[in-house]
Formats: structure tokens, C-alpha cells, sequence
């Protein structure tokens, strides 16, 4: 099975029936342990990748989490506040976070799959 090479940068996550977004993407070691960290807002989303969990220790902001599984499915999503451990989940191999409650007004739902564009090509 093919498996997609990540990279550090930015892209546009496509929800649903059209729903585009600015998102960066952080696959390097040092990109997920940043992550969120010190922000006090995101513009769109961040991917970590791979990742099957996050905290939010030392965070300013309560945020959404979507674990994704290979194919880029949903499996739950959480909203978690500053100073929290997110339990792992097991076929997760993605972590998308966002603002606390974009994933709902974005419709991103357990069981939706989601796009992401990278340079112009669709990942997955």
C-alpha cells in the first residue's frame, strides 16, 4: 500500500461538500512538539502527523482535536482545555486541531473524511 510522505507546511483542509480552510502541517519532530504552543489563536487548522494523541499543557487556548485514522476518517472528536492530557487512540495516525468549536461549525463529524491539499495535490 502506498503511504504518503508528510512535510512541514501549508496546505488547505477540505471538510465535507466544499468547506476549505488554511491549515499547516507539522511532521517533523519538532513541528508536533510545537504544535499549538504559545499561540493565543490559529488561522484555520494544524495536522500533526503522525500522531495518535496531544496534550495541552502550556497552552493559552482551549481547542478541538480530531483524531483521523490512515484514510483520513474521523474517529472522535474532542474538545480539550489548556493543562489537559488527550488519551491516545489506537488507529489513530493523525491529530487535527483547531480553535475550540470550529470541527462543528466546519461539520467535522466520526465518520466524515476529510482532504487535505498540499501543494496542489490531495493527500490521503
Amino acid at each position: 500500500m502506498w503511504r504518503r510522505r508528510w512535510r512541514d507546511g501549508r496546505g488547505t483542509l477540505v471538510v465535507g461538500a466544499g468547506v476549505c480552510l488554511p491549515l499547516e502541517v507539522a511532521a517533523s519532530y519538532r513541528a508536533r512538539t510545537r504544535g499549538l504552543l504559545g499561540r493565543d489563536s490559529v488561522a484555520g487548522a494544524l495536522l500533526l502527523t503522525p500522531a495518535s494523541g496531544v496534550h495541552t499543557f502550556r497552552m493559552r487556548m482551549p481547542i478541538d482535536v480530531a483524531y483521523l485514522d490512515r484514510r483520513l476518517t474521523v474517529l472522535a472528536v474532542r474538545t480539550m482545555v489548556p493543562g489537559r492530557l488527550g488519551l491516545p487512540r489506537v488507529r489513530a495516525r493523525h491529530v487535527l486541531e483547531a480553535e475550540a468549536g470550529a470541527m462543528g461549525r466546519w461539520g467535522v463529524r466520526v465518520g466524515e473524511r476529510v482532504e487535505v491539499r498540499v501543494g496542489g495535490a490531495s493527500g490521503g
